[in-house]
C-alpha cells in the first residue's frame, strides 16, 4: 500500500517515534493527524510539519475512548477517509511492584493497553468502508522481556502483542493489516545522556549494538509495517539485538 494520498493517524504525535513517524508518513505523501495530549507539543508538531504536506493537530487523551473516536471522525470529516492508525502513545511507572498503586498501574494499562482497543475498535469500521488499511501498534521490547521495576508497562506491551495477532487474524479477511513495532530504547524525551547521568551507559551497555536507537529508524520500520502488503500479525523488533541476548 503505497502511502500517496492515503490518511494517517498518529497517536502521541507530538514528539519522540510519534513526531519522527508524523514526518516519514508526510514525506510518503500521506495527510497525517497527529494526535497528542500535549497541546504544546501537538501544536509545534503541526507547526513545524506543515511545510511537509497536510497535516492537523488533534488533543487527544487515548484512554477516554471518546477522545479517540472523536479523532477517527474528524480524520474522516477533514479528509474523508482513514487508511493507517497508529496507536503510538504511551507511558510507564518504574518502581517495585509492592509499593505500586492499583492508581498508577491502572494510569498504564488504560494509557498503552486501552488505547489499542479503543484505536483499532473506531478505525476498523472506517479502513472496511475503503478496502483495507494497516493498524501498527507500539509494543516494546519489554513486551517480550522482563524488567525488575517495570510491572505495570511489562503487562501492558505484552498484551500490545497479543491484541496485534489477535485483530490481525480477525480482519485479514477485510485487507485490514495489524502488526506491532517493538522499539530498543530510543533517544528521545527523558532518555537521553544529560537526563539518565550514568544510568545512560547502561542502557547503551544493553544494547549489542553499541547505542540507543533514534526515533527515526523506529518511523522507517513503521512506514515499512503501513505499506507491506503482505505483513500482518508480526511484532517488528528494532531493538539494536536488545532481544537477541
Amino acid at each position: 500500500m503505497e502511502l500517496k494520498d492515503k490518511v494517517a493517524i498518529v497517536t502521541g504525535g507530538g514528539s519522540g517515534i510519534g513526531l519522527a513517524t508524523a514526518k516519514a508518513f508526510l514525506d510518503k505523501g500521506a495527510k497525517v493527524i497527529v494526535a497528542d495530549y500535549n497541546e504544546e507539543s501537538g501544536k509545534k508538531a503541526e507547526e513545524s510539519l506543515k511545510q511537509y504536506g497536510d497535516i492537523l493537530f488533534e488533543k487527544v487523551d487515548v484512554s477516554v475512548e471518546e477522545d479517540v473516536k472523536n479523532v477517527v471522525a474528524l480524520a474522516v470529516e477533514k479528509f474523508g477517509r482513514l487508511d493507517v492508525m497508529f496507536n503510538n502513545a504511551g507511558i510507564g511507572v518504574q518502581g517495585e511492584t509492592h509499593k505500586l498503586s492499583y492508581e498508577d498501574y491502572n494510569k498504564v494499562i488504560k494509557v498503552n493497553q486501552d488505547s489499542v482497543f479503543f484505536g483499532s475498535k473506531y478505525a476498523i469500521p472506517e479502513m472496511q468502508k475503503v478496502g483495507g488499511g494497516a493498524i501498527i501498534n507500539t509494543a516494546s521490547i519489554l513486551g517480550s522481556v522482563g524488567e525488575p521495576t517495570a510491572f505495570a508497562y511489562n503487562a501492558s506491551k505484552g498484551a500490545v502483542n497479543l491484541m496485534t495477532k489477535s485483530v490481525a487474524l480477525q480482519y485479514a479477511k477485510d485487507n485490514i493489516r495489524v502488526s506491532a513495532v517493538a522499539p530498543g530504547y530510543v533517544e528521545s524525551g527523558m532518555v537521553n545522556r544529560e537526563a539518565l547521568g550514568d544510568y545512560y551507559e547502561t542502557l547503551v551497555d544493553k544494547h549489542p549494538i553499541g547505542r540507543l536507537g533514534e526515533p527515526e529508524e523506529i518511523a522507517h520500520a513503521v512506514v515499512f509495517l503501513a505499506e507491506n502488503e503482505f505483513t500482518t500479525g508480526t511484532t517488528l523488533l528494532v531493538d539494536g539485538g536488545y532481544t537477541a541476548q
